[in-house]
């Protein structure tokens, strides 16, 4: 079959690697995968395999999801964002999918409903009509007005088949985070987590450290307290791996103890976290999904940067599991970090987590199952 993902990540680069890693599972089946990302690109994000199109991209300035900028930092004009929407339609009308993939969309990313729209439609009215699914994580920013959810359902069902939910629910639902209305309920199809396959703790950095904020450029006071509670740990090897430019790592290597290694985002992230020590993070999904699966004992920080509440609800769901402390943004310093770190280091050991962390595979298994009744309708 051939499917097409098509995703934008607006801060960080959790949406696009989940879409990477449903990709890959697609592809595994013997699928011809196309994935069309309108965020900025991420270099190390390995699409192998997969067709690769990159929109005109697209950012938010911080979390102000109100305005969108474009590749030179000034707001996307209305020229700009026709090109990408022409791209989409092209790459609909040429690839011909069996399945199309919304990642987040229509529960999130309402400032690109136009092009969504437009491509929804395009979709709907063609000769042979794809199945049409949404791909959302665990938990959601939940809808500050009603009308949002109100949009979502008639969306969902206007335009989609089915909504691939990439959750255990015996862990959390849906509901935990999003009114989930009669009408959505019959359409949600739990897979799972989504992730990659489990890492091998296949390196020579083991026993550190490892401070990590995903592939974008916030996180900021997570590393400066870092580097604060490093200072009073001299005894243990640290690894940051700070995203964004070279001239804010150099901030941060000016200052650092020699015991602070600090790097780029790395390829090899997840096997760097199931050799460290501990792991001191935001709680992404992606992220939260690599703890899981190491057993790494972890500190959260959850980004709740203008009212963010999505990586709270998460790391609240984790914080029963031993060897796993949370730390909010408010209470976040170099001695509060030191502290949560012995904490964790001394809990039970947490065995890495097996069950339902298949989601991917699963959301394959969901999504040829939806197209065969389709077609044999």
């Amino acid at each position: 079959m051939k499917v097409m993902i098509v995703v934008t990540h607006l801060l960080g680069t959790g949406h696009l690697a989940r879409a990477l890693t449903l990709g890959r599972a697609f592809q595994a089946k013997g699928d011809h995968v196309t994935v069309l990302s309108g965020g900025r690109p991420v270099p190390h994000f390995n699409a192998q395999g997969m067709r690769l199109i990159q929109l005109p991209p697209v950012h938010s300035n911080g979390t102000d999801f109100t305005t969108l900028l474009g590749k030179d930092g000034a707001p996307a004009d209305p020229a700009y964002m026709d090109a990408r929407r022409d791209m989409l339609l092209d790459a609909l009308a040429e690839g011909a999918p069996d399945i199309m993939i919304t990642e987040l969309f229509p529960f999130g990313r309402r400032i690109l409903r136009d092009e969504f729209g437009v491509l929804l439609e395009a979709a709907r009215d063609m000769e042979a009509p794809p199945l049409v699914l949404s791909s959302i994580r665990d938990i959601l920013a939940p809808p500050s007005k009603p009308v949002k959810a109100v949009f979502a359902d008639e969306q969902v069902t206007a335009f989609y088949d089915g909504v691939l939910v990439h959750s255990d629910p015996d862990l959390v639902t849906l509901g935990h985070s999003w009114p989930v209305s009669d009408t959505l309920a019959p359409s949600l199809h739990y897979t799972g987590f989504v992730a990659p396959a489990p890492p091998n703790a296949n390196t020579n950095d083991h026993g550190s450290i490892l401070v990590s904020a995903g592939g974008g450029d916030v996180g900021e006071r997570i590393f400066e307290a870092a580097l604060d509670a490093a200072s009073l740990m001299p005894q243990v090897h640290w690894l940051f791996l700070i995203g964004g430019t070279d001239a804010r790592r150099d901030r941060f290597i000016r200052t650092a103890p020699p015991h602070v290694d600090i790097q780029a985002p790395r390829p090899d992230f997840r096997t760097l976290l199931a050799g460290a020590a501990a792991s001191v993070s935001m709680c992404g999904y992606n992220t939260a999904m690599d703890v899981l699966q190491t057993g790494v004992p972890a500190v959260l920080v959850p980004f709740d940067d203008g009212g963010e509440v999505e990586q709270g609800l998460r790391s609240e769901a984790l914080s029963h599991l031993d060897g796993i402390t949370v730390l909010l943004q408010a209470g976040l310093n170099g001695p509060a970090l030191a502290t949560a770190l012995e904490d964790v280091r001394n809990a039970p050991v947490r065995p890495p987590r097996q069950t339902n962390m298949n989601g991917a595979a699963r959301s394959v298994e969901i999504a040829h199952d939806l197209r065969g009744r389709q077609v044999s309708q």
